[in-house]
């Protein structure tokens, strides 16, 4: 990547700056936002997205609002406390982002006692280590998870788990690059991911720009490259992990699970422990946002159902545990994932 996804430039008095994924792939673009309606708006309409990067873009966004309180220290702490509420109502599903704006809480209460100036400060250091953090794990996921990627095998992949829905390199599409890095060859199919085409736009980008054998496929192609044996592995990310072991991810995930068990092929997540919400029993507690109707009837500008043509659009699906085959994370790989396993791994 040119540089990372969600990044801070300068001190207290920096900006924080993104990729606007929205513009991808006929412009790169980089916007910066200068207060906290703007970084709503951004995780909002997907300009960042990606659990781990709405994380670390959440995270940035607390210094935002923090920054333009007085140096007061309660003025500051009630400023940490409104920014919170505020950006967790921006979407429901990636667990990332409010396990990332409860760290900044916890982050501004720590430092009670020190003065507004240093609670500033403290929130700042914070958010630049939760960015390093998910670069580190992304590249332990790349190494726990890259013996899956033989030479020669192809490799399908749905949305975009790589390094701009991250803080760098990737979740799915780590143990991709570890494996190109290593000098293996083999071929990656990506869904293209409707309705928003995360994997057209975003996947095909990243990898071609990698250099990468990718070969983007229609949703409704899956089937057909697994049965033509044309499919090894499935290998996919996630924005939230149940406790149980059930993983939402961008809707269409769980078909392919269930065509990858029929046709015999692992299905593997990659994510980091971050993304875990243990707090949640099974998928079946997950919050799943919908999106709204012009996603699907008029995507990208141009109408393609009737007008006032009925429209459910969920953005996310649940997988059940029982159809993944392991779960990568940065401490190691869960295989046959439940709540056994799962709690042994994050211990």
């Amino acid at each position: 990547m040119p540089e990372p996804t969600v990044r801070w430039v300068g001190g207290l008095d920096g900006q924080m700056e993104l990729i606007d994924q929205t513009f991808l792939p006929t412009e790169y673009k980089t916007i910066t936002c200068c207060d906290i309606e703007q970084v709503r708006e951004a995780i909002k309409t997907l300009r960042v997205r990606g659990a781990p990067a709405i994380g670390v873009a959440a995270a940035m966004g607390v210094v935002v609002g923090a920054r333009s309180a007085p140096d007061d220290e309660q003025a500051v702490l009630d400023r940490v406390r409104e920014t919170c509420d505020y950006l967790a109502t921006s979407r429901p599903t990636a667990v990332n982002l409010f396990w990332a704006l409860e760290r900044m809480r916890r982050t501004a209460e720590a430092h009670r006692g020190r003065g507004g100036r240093a609670v500033k400060e403290a929130l700042l250091a914070e958010a630049k280590a939760i960015r390093d953090e998910d670069a580190k794990m992304c590249r332990k996921i790349g190494r726990n998870g890259q013996h899956l990627v033989t030479e020669g095998c192809g490799v399908l992949t749905h949305c975009n788990a790589g390094s701009l829905a991250t803080a760098e390199y990737g979740t799915a599409l780590a143990p991709l690059y570890r494996a190109h890095e290593l000098g293996l060859r083999f071929r990656v199919y990506v869904d293209e991911t409707r309705p928003l085409l995360q994997g057209a736009r975003l996947t095909m980008w990243e990898l071609m720009q990698a250099g990468i054998d990718a070969t983007l496929i229609c949703d409704n192609t899956a089937a057909v490259v697994m049965r033509q044996g044309k499919v090894g592995l499935v290998l996919v990310g996630a924005d939230r992990i149940a406790a149980n072991g059930d993983v939402a991810n961008k809707v269409g995930t769980y078909g392919l699970a269930v065509l990858a068990k029929h046709h015999g092929i692992p299905f593997y997540v990659a994510a980091p422990s971050s993304t875990f919400d243990l707090s949640i029993d099974s998928g079946d507690a997950i919050p799943i946002e919908e999106r709204g109707a012009e996603e699907v009837t008029e995507g990208f500008g141009r109408r393609t159902a009737p007008p006032d043509a009925k429209v459910y659009c969920p953005a996310f699906d649940v997988t059940p545990a029982d159809l993944i085959t392991g779960i990568i994370t940065e401490r190691g790989l869960i295989k046959k994932p439940n709540r056994k396993r799962i709690t042994a791994m994050l211990a």
